[in-house]
């Protein structure tokens, strides 16, 4: 598996690397999960397997979005093929998933993972996803890569992990089986139910070298139209980022790291791709999950992580749990990565009270559009200036420099425009939004991220606020006017305002819903939820919802969102909802904001 090309360098195809570190650390693990081990070498050969079922050039692939090796061979797989990967979440509702994938036409996907090995001793195939990847909307329309495939939908089956038999401590890592990836149809297995087929032969080529400008992914941030609107990322773009984040956090391959990240954004990739092109070991674990911080301490020292990357808001509940157990982290853990949203500086000046000294606490800023991590910073640890900020006064925590890769400038208006190899190809289908974000300069392509900086004497910048009306939750970059054109669809609401809030001391969005004459006004906060919770992901859906009598209106006639949360604030709404879920979810690094 490979797309040969300079491998030591910063242009090098991601799959190069990867094939490199494979010839290095055949026999080191690769993946670890719940006591499986998979080795470089049966990660290689699960993908390989995966990309020839694929076939060259596959265009753009679905693939669920789970916490589960499978994910991370189906990433692996179709970036050998020369595919397009496409994440999407099964938990987003099916009208949000046909949305996403009708927008990028994709034709192919992967079944969801199946790692019972009775699972498969049914007529149709492994139980629970039988002929199916569990997502919804494979569309025929053509993607960035063009068509796809033949008509209908084709439906291509993971590799499978074998669960581990009885056998000694230690040979866990022999408990993995590369099934054929079996192309399925959409309802059922291509081929009758029967004996495994044998192995595919030895395939004599490789993949043919893989054009830096052809797309590696696509991922999808907030849109004011109310569609979701698609980040097409080239292959030079997350190879150069790749090389440099493998360079910013000191990797090895003694190195154990965390995969935290929902699947469905790239934070994930942060933490999968350095990790796998250094011969680090990658861990997955739902105790990551559990909502306990005494479970998820345990986890981390069990498994040895040396790296942590967490998002901001996760880390400062954290922080509060050590501080009022007056504990630290396990011993193994050398670096803590944040991102996602501004850090607090209190907990800023709690971390730097408890025994953390020896921990890199890195700060990170950056934009699905200019690829993971453009800026970084140590806050806190072995590479922080000894004379560093006093957080106890408030100061607000910088986001760092560029990376070795990024071009930066800072426009009359203060706003950061980032250039270089890993901006973006721009918004699929989308020109006219490409175009008021990506600019080009005397030949060269830059983004305009929407955030106000400032810049030190030092060159480290401080994020100062936004230039539009965009809101982080969750980490995440929202459009109001997404959700507002969501619930504007509603046929019990007249008007609406969207506004983000602080609640619970997180960062949340705020509805204010004005009802249309003839609607069951003490029931529209709860419809309008259930119509929304129906139809987008979780973080689109309003944390206060509040029906009012009138919008407050600017002197042009249009909404302020602002005034109508500074005079509708107060009053109640019902039912209440929780700002996050139970469990931490993994904020993305999906959006142009301070991480």
């Amino acid at each position: 598996m490979t797309n040969n090309r300079n491998i030591n360098g910063a242009t090098s195809d991601l799959i190069d690397a990867f094939t490199e570190t494979v010839g290095r650390f055949p026999e080191r693990p690769a993946i670890v999960h719940h006591g499986r081990v998979l080795s470089y070498r049966q990660l290689d050969e699960l993908a390989s397997s995966l990309a020839v079922r694929l076939g060259a050039g596959p265009g753009v692939v679905a693939v669920p979005a789970v916490h589960a090796p499978e994910t991370v061979v189906g990433l692996l797989g179709v970036l050998a093929a020369g595919g397009v990967y496409c994440p999407v979440d099964p938990a987003f509702p099916p009208q949000r998933q046909q949305a996403m994938l009708s927008a990028v036409g994709c034709r192919t996907g992967l079944a969801a993972p199946v790692t019972d090995p009775d699972a498969r001793s049914g007529p149709s195939g492994p139980s629970g996803s039988s002929g199916s990847s569990g997502l919804s909307g494979l569309s025929g329309s053509p993607g960035p890569s063009g068509p796809s495939g033949p008509s209908g939908p084709e439906i291509v089956d993971l590799p499978r992990l074998a669960a581990p038999d009885a056998a000694a401590p230690g040979q866990a890592d022999q408990a993995v089986q590369a099934d054929q990836a079996v192309p399925r149809g959409p309802s059922g297995p291509a081929a009758p139910a029967g004996p495994p087929r044998p192995p595919a032969p030895p395939q004599p080529e490789r993949p043919r070298p893989a054009d830096p400008e052809q797309p590696a992914y696509l991922l999808f941030t907030s849109g004011s139209t109310g569609q979701p609107k698609p980040v097409v990322t080239p292959r030079r773009a997350i190879s150069a980022t790749v090389h440099a984040l493998r360079g910013l956090f000191g990797l090895t391959a003694d190195d154990r790291v965390l995969q935290f990240a929902s699947l469905n954004w790239d934070t994930c990739f942060e933490e999968i791709l350095p990790a796998l092109t250094t011969g680090a070991a990658l861990v997955l674990d739902d105790e990551a999950h559990s909502g306990s911080f005494p479970r998820f301490l345990r986890m981390v020292g069990r498994e040895r992580i040396t790296v942590l990357d967490l998002p901001t808001a996760f880390w400062h509940e954290l922080v509060l749990h050590l501080t009022e157990e007056q504990a630290g982290l396990p011993d193994s853990v050398r670096l803590l990565v944040i991102g996602g949203e501004a850090a607090n500086p209190a907990r800023l000046a709690d971390w730097s009270r408890l025994d953390t000294g020896r921990i890199r606490l890195l700060n990170t800023y950056g934009c699905t559009e200019t690829t993971l991590i453009t800026h970084a910073v140590d806050l806190h640890g072995p590479g922080a200036p000894s004379s560093g900020p006093d957080w106890t006064a408030g100061e607000p925590a910088p986001i760092g420099r560029a990376l070795p890769h990024v071009v930066e400038q800072i426009s009359a208006e203060g706003e950061l425009v980032i250039g270089g190899p890993a901006v973006a190809a721009g918004y699929h289908g989308l020109p006219e939004a490409t175009a008021a974000r990506f600019t080009v300069v005397d030949g060269e392509r830059w983004f305009r991220t929407g955030d106000r900086v400032s810049r030190a004497p030092d060159g480290v910048l401080t994020h100062r606020g936004r230039l539009d009306g965009e809101i982080k939750v969750r980490g995440i970059r929202v459009d109001p006017a997404e959700v507002e054109a969501h619930i504007a669809g509603h046929p019990g609401v007249s008007a609406v305002a969207v506004a983000g809030a602080t609640v619970a001391g997180r960062s949340a969005l705020v509805a204010y819903l004005v009802p249309r004459a003839g609607a069951a006004a003490g029931t529209l906060d709860a419809d309008v939820r259930a119509y929304l919770s129906s139809r987008v992901p979780g973080h689109l859906v309003p944390s206060r919802i509040t029906v009012v009598p009138e919008l407050v209106l600017t002197a042009s006639g249009k909404v302020d969102r602002a005034g109508s949360h500074r005079r509708h604030s107060a009053a109640p709404a019902h039912p209440p909802h929780p700002v996050y879920p139970a469990q931490p979810l993994r904020a993305a690094r999906a959006t142009p904001s301070p991480h």
